[in-house]
C-alpha cells in the first residue's frame, strides 16, 4: 500500500512538472513538421529537411512522444544518407529502429530493419550484417502477412547483394520480389524490371535482359527519373555491344552519355548545396547534442530521485520480508523438499509411461500391418492367379469383385499407416526426377476399373509451359493425386473427371504448377467444406451409398503440409468440385529421368531352383504358383530352422525368407546361413512397413527386400535382378 501511495505522488509530480507543457499543441505542430519535412526531401531540398527533422527530435524529447523520435531519427538518417554522411545515417537509422522497438510496432521495426540493411550494405566488410538486418525485415513482413512491404523487402535485400556483386545470392528474393509484384505499382514493376535486366547482363543473357529493358522503357518513360533512365540506356548499350549490335549500342550510349552530363550537372548543384549547408549541419548536430544531453540529464535526475526514494521504501519491505520468508523457508523447508521428491518421481513416471505408450503404438501399427498384409498377400494372390486361369473364365467378375474387396482393404490399411508416419515424423522426403506428363498418365491409367464401374470420362489437360522433367518427391505427389483422383471417381457417375496442370510462375531452375482435380459428381454442402479435412469426415448423399474412411482428404492436406503448400476446394451441391493446389518443383536442366526402367529376361527364371521359406501354407501356395509359371523349381520350408538345413544339405540359386517366423525367424535364420554360404542371394518377404525393418534385414546378410503384397511384375524383376 506504501509502494502504491508513493508511486502516486511519483505520478502527480511528473504530471506538475509537465503540466506547462500543452501535449496536443505540441503533437499538432509535429504533424505540420513531419509533412513540411517529406515535402522539402521529396523536392531535393535536403538542407531544409534536415532542419525540420532536427526540430521533430527536439520536440518529440519535449513531450516524450517515442513514435515521433522513430520518425525524426528515421527522417534524419534519409537526409544524412542523400548528403553522403554514411556514418551519421547510420547512427540515426540506428537511433530510429531503437525507439521503435520500444513502440512495439512490427511494422514499424520491420521498416527499421529494411533501413539498416541498406545503409550497411554501403561498406562490403559489413555485408552479412545488412543481410542479417533484410532478413529480419523479411521475417516480421511474414509474420504480419504484409505482401505488399514484404516484396519491398525482398527487392531491399537484392539491391544490396547486387551492391556487394553477389548476384546468386540475390535470385532467390528477386523471384519473391516477382512473384508478389501484382498489388505494387507500376514504378515498382519498372524497378523490378531494371534489376532482372541487370542480373541477365551479369549473367551474359542478354536477349533476356533486353527483354526486361524493353519493358522498363514502353509507355513509361515519362515516369522515370533521369538517374533511371541514365542506368536503363548504359544497361541496354552494354547489352546491344555484347550482341554485337554495334550500331544500336552506339545510339543508346548518345543517349545514355546525355542522361550522364545532365544527372553530373544535378550532381555539382547538390555537391555544392552540401558545401553551402556543411555549416548549418554541425550547427545541427550540436544543437541534437545539446538537445538529448539535457534530455539525458532531465531524466537521469528523475530517476535519482526516484531511486533514492525506491530504496528507501524497498529497503524496509525488504527486511519485514526476508524476517517472514526467512521463518517460512524453515518452517515449510521439509515439505517442500518432500512435495519436490513427489513431483519429481511422477514426472519420471510419467515420462516412462509416454515412452512406453509411444513404443507400444510404434509396436501396435507394426503388429497391425504384419498381421493384416499377411492374409492379404493370400487372398491377392491368389484372386490374381485365378483370373488368370482359362477354366473359371465364367466367375472372372466373381474373381475381380474379390480382388477389388482386397486392394480395398490394402488402402484403407495403408492410410491408416500413413497418419501415423505423418504425425510421428517418420516420413521421409526422396527427391528424385521424373517427367510429369508420363507420370500423370500413369497414375490416371490406374482407375480404369474404377472409372468403367462408375461409366465416367477422365482428361488430361497439360499446359506446354510445365517443364517435361521435374525433381521432386514423386512418390509423395503420387498419394496426393491418387486420393483426389479417387474421391473424383467414387462421387462421380456418367461424368467427367479432369486432370488439369497449369504453370504459374518459371524460372531457370525453379516451376511452380497448379494442379486441379475437377468433377462433375454430387459435389459438398458449403456447411461441410470446413471439415472434409479432419480425420474420418465423410461426405454423405441420399443419393448416393459410397462412404468411405475419411483419411483420403486428410492425408492429401497433411502430405502437402510438409512441402508448405495448401490445399483449396470449390464446390456446389450437384454440379462438382474442385481440389487445386500449387507446389513448388526444381527444374532438371538435363531433362533426363533419374531413374530407369530396365526390363529383365523372364526367361532366365526357368530351371533355377529356389527355396520359399514362409510359415504360411497358403502363402508357399501363392509363391509357388507364380513362380512356376515361369517353369521354376520351387521347394518350400516352413520355418528358419528348416530353412537352414536345406541350404546345408542342397544348392538353391536363390532364397525367399519370410522374417517373421515360429522356431527360428529370418533374420536368426539369414546369420547362420552366410556363415556357410556368402554368394546365394536371399531375399526378405515380409510384411512388415520397410523403414522399421531395412537396418535389420541388410545387417543380416541378406540382399534385397519384396514387401507383401507385392506387384507380379515387380517380384519377378526383383529376382530377375538378384539372379542377374
Amino acid at each position: 500500500m506504501r509502494l502504491f501511495f508513493c508511486y502516486c505522488i511519483y505520478l502527480c509530480s511528473t504530471f506538475i512538472g509537465n503540466a506547462q507543457i500543452d501535449t496536443l499543441a505540441v503533437e499538432k505542430d509535429l504533424k505540420k513538421l513531419i509533412d513540411s519535412s517529406t515535402i522539402n526531401y521529396s523536392v531535393g531540398n535536403y538542407i531544409k529537411s534536415l532542419s525540420y527533422d532536427i526540430e521533430i527530435i527536439k520536440k518529440a524529447q519535449e513531450i516524450q512522444n517515442i513514435n515521433y523520435l522513430q520518425k525524426g531519427y528515421r527522417f534524419l538518417g534519409y537526409d544524412y544518407l542523400i548528403l553522403e554522411d554514411i556514418e551519421l545515417a547510420k547512427t540515426n537509422f540506428e537511433k530510429a529502429t531503437y525507439y521503435a522497438t520500444l513502440i512495439n510496432n512490427d511494422t514499424v521495426t520491420a521498416k527499421n530493419y529494411m533501413d539498416l540493411g541498406g545503409i550497411y550494405s554501403y561498406t562490403p566488410e559489413d555485408y552479412n550484417k545488412a543481410i542479417s538486418y533484410h532478413k529480419k525485415s523479411i521475417a516480421l513482413f511474414k509474420k504480419l502477412n504484409d505482401t505488399t512491404f514484404l516484396s519491398e523487402a525482398y527487392y531491399n535485400t537484392v539491391l544490396t547483394a547486387f551492391k556487394n556483386n553477389q548476384y546468386d545470392d540475390a535470385l532467390p528474393y528477386l523471384n519473391n520480389a516477382t512473384a508478389l509484384s501484382s498489388n505494387q505499382n507500376d514504378h515498382f514493376k519498372h524497378s523490378l524490371n531494371n534489376v532482372w535486366a541487370e542480373y541477365f547482363i551479369e549473367k551474359e543473357e542478354y536477349k533476356k535482359a533486353d527483354t526486361y529493358i524493353h519493358a522498363v522503357l514502353k509507355d513509361t518513360i515519362k515516369n522515370l527519373t533521369t538517374l533511371e533512365l541514365e542506368s536503363v540506356y548504359e544497361k541496354w548499350s552494354h547489352s546491344l555491344f555484347k550482341q554485337k549490335k554495334y550500331k544500336q549500342a552506339y545510339d543508346t550510349r548518345i543517349i545514355y552519355e546525355n542522361y550522364d552530363i545532365e544527372n553530373r550537372k544535378k550532381a555539382q548543384d547538390a555537391s555544392s548545396q552540401q558545401i553551402s549547408a556543411e555549416f548549418q549541419i554541425d550547427e545541427y548536430k550540436k544543437n541534437i547534442e545539446k538537445t538529448e544531453l539535457q534530455n539525458q540529464l532531465q531524466v537521469e535526475t528523475m530517476r535519482s530521485k526516484e531511486r533514492f526514494n525506491n530504496f528507501l521504501i524497498v529497503a524496509i519491505l525488504a527486511s519485514i520480508l526476508f524476517v517472514i520468508i526467512l521463518y517460512l523457508y524453515y518452517y515449510n523447508r521439509r515439505g517442500y523438499i518432500k512435495l519436490l521428491k513427489q513431483k519429481n518421481q511422477e514426472y519420471f513416471e510419467a515420462k516412462k509411461e509416454s515412452e512406453r505408450l509411444s513404443k507400444s503404438k510404434s509396436e501396435f501399427f507394426s503388429t497391425v500391418s504384419h498381421e493384416l498384409r499377411t492374409p492379404l498377400y493370400g487372398v491377392i494372390g491368389l484372386s490374381t492367379i485365378l483370373m488368370d486361369d482359362p477354366a473359371l473364365k465364367s466367375h472372372e467378375q466373381d474373381i475381380k469383385s474379390l480382388k477389388f474387396s482386397a486392394d480395398y482393404l490394402l488402402a484403407l490399411i495403408n492410410d491408416v499407416l500413413q497418419i501415423s508416419k505423418i504425425d510421428s515424423g517418420r516420413l521421409e522426403n526422396n527427391e528424385e526426377s521424373f517427367e510429369i506428363r508420363q507420370f500423370i498418365k500413369n497414375i490416371v491409367s490406374s482407375f480404369e476399373y474404377m472409372r468403367l464401374q462408375n461409366k465416367n470420362v477422365i482428361e488430361i489437360k497439360i499446359e506446354d509451359e510445365v517443364p517435361e522433367v521435374i525433381i521432386g518427391d514423386a512418390t509423395r505427389l503420387s498419394q496426393i493425386l491418387m486420393n483426389l483422383i479417387g474421391n473424383a471417381i467414387k462421387f462421380t457417375e456418367n461424368g467427367t473427371i479432369t486432370v488439369i496442370l497449369e504453370s504459374v510462375l518459371n524460372t531457370d531452375n525453379l516451376s511452380k504448377i497448379c494442379f486441379t482435380i475437377k468433377d462433375t459428381g454430387i459435389g459438398i454442402p458449403k456447411k461441410k467444406l470446413d471439415s472434409i479435412f479432419n480425420e474420418f469426415s465423410q461426405v454423405s448423399s441420399k443419393h448416393y451409398t459410397y462412404q468411405g474412411t475419411g483419411l483420403g482428404l486428410p492425408i492429401v492436406k497433411k502430405l502437402l503440409s510438409l512441402s508448405d503448400t495448401d490445399i483449396f476446394v470449390d464446390s456446389e451441391l450437384g454440379k462438382g468440385s474442385s481440389f487445386y493446389f500449387t507446389p513448388l518443383f526444381k527444374i532438371d536442366p538435363t531433362k533426363t529421368l533419374t531413374k530407369k526402367i530396365v526390363i529383365l529376361n523372364e526367361e532366365i527364371l526357368e530351371g533355377k531352383n529356389i527355396l520359399i521359406v514362409d510359415d504360411n501354407r497358403i502363402n508357399q501356395i501363392v509363391t509357388s504358383k507364380i513362380l512356376q509359371k515361369s517353369n521354376v523349381i520351387c521347394e518350400v520350408a516352413s520355418n528358419g530352422q528348416e530353412a537352414v538345413n536345406k541350404a546345408l544339405s542342397k544348392h538353391y540359386d536363390l532364397i525367399l525368407m519370410d522374417i517373421n517366423m515360429p522356431v527360428m525367424d529370418g533374420i536368426q535364420a539369414t546369420k547362420l546361413i552366410r556363415k556357410f554360404n556368402t554368394v546365394i542371394p536371399i531375399i526378405a518377404l515380409t510384411a512388415v512397413e520397410i523403414k522399421e525393418m531395412r537396418t535389420k534385414i541388410y545387417d543380416s546378410g541378406m540382399t534385397d527386400i519384396i514387401i507383401k503384397p507385392y506387384d507380379i511384375s515387380k517380384f519377378k524383376n526383383t529376382i530377375l535382378r538378384n539372379l542377374g
